[in-house]
């Protein structure tokens, strides 16, 4: 019987390489360690539920209501930064496929040409010309392709990043060309709620130790001085990595380029991405487009069960050629013909299975190159005639 082979189709998220994990339907992208991003999200919701039981109903009745309102709103927009960062694609690269991959081989080596034994092989990158300045694209032997500039590949997710800043384990992802303002306006809008918490926090201390006492009120607040404590180690931080982001948006740079080095180096190279003006390379980074993602994720393709298939293969062949081997006697061909462009022998003659009524084909005519071989027959009648003259 033969086999029936179904083909099904799967959603791409589900055969891509790397260390990524996927959540509702390929839409949600995440690394695979996510343990330091739940502790982010226990941090921001315990803290600020906190704040809302203990300090907010004491502020609302005695300052305003309006801190309430306005803390609901800071936080909403925290959490929502939060999961537009980590839910994200941060500009991943697709690995080259197999047939582009052995493309690329091939025009590398044969730029290359032969190294010699013993000598290393010359690094594989290409010069593009960036605002009259070269930079260097380098080749990466994972994803099988030459980056594009400022893309790097991330250890922990196993994939190229287009713009790779760093890889960050509070929201339990990279952080890159698709995500990053987002990331940024996380951090910035987490360094105004912790500092609008630890803020109210102390008013609160200091409204309700002017009736009570600062030790009773301490005694009856076990939650606000958690929070104290929490916003303060939280505070310098969450505050100064904003800070540093900041100087680098200023500078239209990525925390990958400042930790190498690449724009402040002993050759002093200039950044060819930045504008000269602070104002412009802010605009760029934090109102420019946002880009489409190329990773395709949610795309369907065929899965294609090539175990499967061979096995299913491997298997009728054996069966028909153990049947061949029952009926009739097998017959073995040369693989290639002697001669260039000049049949087998085998294939000239008549098939056994032919009928007898069935005329055989026509012999084929010798190559030109190469003279007519005569037959026996032709070579008996021409000693007889020969044998006659004399």
């Amino acid at each position: 019987m033969s086999a029936v082979m179904i083909t099904r189709k799967v959603r791409k998220w589900e055969k891509l390489p790397g260390k990524n994990s996927f959540c509702c339907d390929g839409r949600v992208m995440m690394a695979r360690q996510k343990g330091v991003f739940y502790l982010t999200l226990f941090l921001i919701v315990g803290t600020c539920s906190l704040f809302f039981a203990f300090e907010c109903p004491y502020l609302a009745l005695h300052l305003s209501p309006a801190i309430p309102v306005f803390a609901i709103v800071l936080f909403l927009f925290v959490i929502a930064m939060l999961f537009r960062t980590s839910f994200s694609d941060p500009g991943v690269l697709p690995r080259a496929l197999p047939e582009e991959a052995t493309f690329i081989e091939m025009e590398i080596e044969a730029a290359n040409g032969n190294v010699p034994a013993g000598q290393r092989p010359p690094p594989r990158i290409r010069n593009v010309q960036i605002n009259s300045q070269i930079v260097k694209l380098k080749y990466c032997y994972t994803c099988k392709i030459f980056r594009p500039p400022r893309a790097s590949h991330c250890s922990i997710c196993d994939n190229c990043v287009e713009r790779f800043d760093h890889h960050c384990p509070w929201v339990g992802n990279c952080v890159g060309k698709r995500n990053y303002r987002y990331f940024y306006m996380f951090t910035l809008s987490l360094s105004l709620l912790t500092i609008y918490i630890f803020t109210f926090d102390i008013i609160h201390v200091a409204m309700r130790s002017v009736d009570y006492g600062f030790l009773n009120t301490l005694k009856e607040t076990p939650g606000t001085v958690l929070e104290v404590l929490v916003c303060f180690f939280t505070l310098w931080s969450v505050v100064g990595l904003t800070g540093f982001h900041t100087y680098l948006i200023s500078l239209n740079q990525t925390t990958n380029e400042d930790i190498k080095g690449s724009w402040s180096g002993k050759n002093r190279v200039q950044n060819p991405y930045s504008h000269k003006n602070i104002f412009k390379n802010c605009c760029e980074v934090l109102c420019g487009p946002a880009y489409p993602s190329v990773l395709d994720r949610r795309g369907l393709m065929q899965d294609d069960p090539a175990g499967a298939a061979a096995s299913s293969s491997a298997s009728s062949s054996s069966s028909s050629a153990s049947s061949a081997s029952v009926t009739e006697p097998q017959t073995t061909k040369p693989k290639a013909p002697l001669i260039p462009n000049e049949h087998t022998p085998e294939d000239a003659k008549p098939s056994i299975a032919e009928s007898p009524e069935k005329s055989p084909s026509p012999k084929e005519e010798p190559p030109e190159n190469f003279p007519p071989l005569a037959s026996p027959e032709t070579d008996a009648e021409t000693c007889i005639v020969k044998d006659k003259n004399h």
